[in-house]
């Protein structure tokens, strides 16, 4: 990942209710959420929550899909994973790092 990309994710999470539509997004795992169960779970109006995902999907970490008469919003977990791991290379001054790592995710 590029810092240009990482500032625009960045920027994208930088925002309470964003941050709200990722995490619920990711809770909700490879299954997604239509923008109906987003916007009852985070009790956000339709039309900001449009706008917001709309801003999330123009920093890549998130997708959507039609399915029929719905659309299903998915975290984009490539994305995510590449953030974070370009936040986090180099840690630690080049020692071993403190994260287990049989605690990072592998079912996304």
């Amino acid at each position: 990942m590029e810092s240009t990309d990482a500032v625009t994710a960045l920027a994208a999470l930088a925002q309470e209710s964003r941050l709200a539509v990722f995490r619920a997004l990711v809770e909700a795992g490879p299954d997604g959420l239509t923008p109906g169960d987003l916007a009852a779970r985070l009790s956000i109006a339709a039309n900001t929550l449009s706008f917001h995902l709309k801003e999330l999907s123009h920093a890549g970490l998130v997708s959507q899909e039609r399915a029929g008469r719905n659309l299903i919003y998915r975290a984009e977990f490539a994305r995510m994973h590449a953030l974070l791991g370009y936040l986090s290379r180099n840690c630690c001054e080049g020692a071993v790092c403190e994260v287990d790592p049989e605690t990072v995710c592998t079912t996304c």
